[in-house]
């Protein structure tokens, strides 16, 4: 008898929690940046994919809407110098609605990929709107042409004085766990000063976009 009114009683807790577990589990990640943190609301639809014969106007929106990207650098590690060496960073072109193109990263010297851009700043960033519902909506793979997605190359450089002020407040309002990042760290903004755009949003091979067109782009 006290087995099964003790059975009883854990089945009635597991009913009351499990309502408030997944709500836990399907809710914006917080503290984290992307969804929910001064990105696009998970709950609202992204804003329309650009034509894609503007390629310039596509690759913009990629950047835009884009939280994180995979950067590959030039290794400096002793095991693998000179190789490629890719890593995730959280990113940001600016407030949303407000972009200006430019990728802004906040990094620390003591990352791998900030070790490798102080000896080769050469770089390369991909962004997919694999990483938005974008794709999931459409059924699209994300290796599928047909979800969108960016190559952008380039230096990666400090940003000076006059920058600074924009791209604390492009990667703090996307990302405000950065603002708790440990000041032993040392960290610091940067940016990609694009060279070379490619643009992969449908089949037939990737576009080209120059940095010209690509921030002629009136983009809201």
């Amino acid at each position: 008898m006290t087995g099964r009114a003790g059975g009883s009683a854990r089945a009635l807790v597991a009913a009351l929690l499990a309502p408030a577990l997944v709500a836990l589990l399907v809710a914006p990640a917080r503290g984290r940046g992307g969804r929910g943190h001064g990105d696009w609301d998970a709950a609202a639809p992204l804003p329309p994919l650009p034509p894609r014969e503007d390629a310039a106007r596509v690759a913009r929106f990629v950047t835009h809407v884009c939280d994180w990207g995979a950067l590959a650098t030039v290794s400096a590690e002793p095991a693998v110098r000179g190789r490629a060496f890719a890593d995730v960073l959280s990113l940001s072109d600016g407030p949303p609605g407000a972009g200006r193109g430019a990728p802004y990263f906040y990094l620390s010297p003591l990352q791998l990929s900030a070790g490798n851009l102080r000896e080769n700043p050469h770089a390369t960033l991909t962004m997919s709107l694999a990483q938005t519902n974008f794709c999931r909506k459409q059924g699209f793979d994300p290796q599928s042409p047909l979800c969108a997605h960016i190559i952008l190359s380039g230096t990666v450089t400090k940003v000076n004085q006059t920058e600074m002020g924009f791209a604390k407040h492009s990667l703090f309002v996307r990302h405000p766990e950065m603002k708790t990042w440990p000041s032993s760290h040392n960290w610091f903004f940067a940016k990609l000063n694009i060279t070379n755009i490619w643009v992969l949003d449908y089949f037939g091979g990737p576009k080209i976009v120059t940095p010209e067109e690509y921030y002629n782009v009136t983009f809201q």
